[in-house]
């Protein structure tokens, strides 16, 4: 949600369809105009637009599904991506280890 309002520790937040109060209390760093991720009425954490973004297709999709439909592109960024190792098991990989 972008925040387009705050006051102490409470900010409005809107996702461009519902306005919401949020909790600033876990992102006191959050400034009026910043995307923030939102839990259970509270800020988590401060998110660029492009995150936002991908989040709010990601919901989309799901939101679709969960009613019968196809998902679409909701998911593109995560199509298009190779699946990766965390660096120490690649590490582990590279160095030819291929068991524990």
């Amino acid at each position: 949600m972008k925040l387009i309002d705050i006051d102490g520790i409470a900010g409005k937040a809107s996702d461009g369809k519902c306005h919401e109060i949020v909790d600033l209390s876990l992102t006191p760093q959050a400034a009026v105009g910043d995307w923030v991720l939102t839990f259970l009425g509270a800020s988590r954490e401060v998110i660029s637009a492009d995150e936002a973004e991908k989040i709010s297709a990601a919901l989309a999709g799901l939101r679709a599904v969960m009613a019968g439909g196809a998902v679409g592109d909701a998911f593109a960024d995560l199509d298009a991506a190779e699946p990766q190792l965390p660096s120490h098991l690649q590490a582990a990989l590279d160095a030819g280890r291929t068991t524990a």
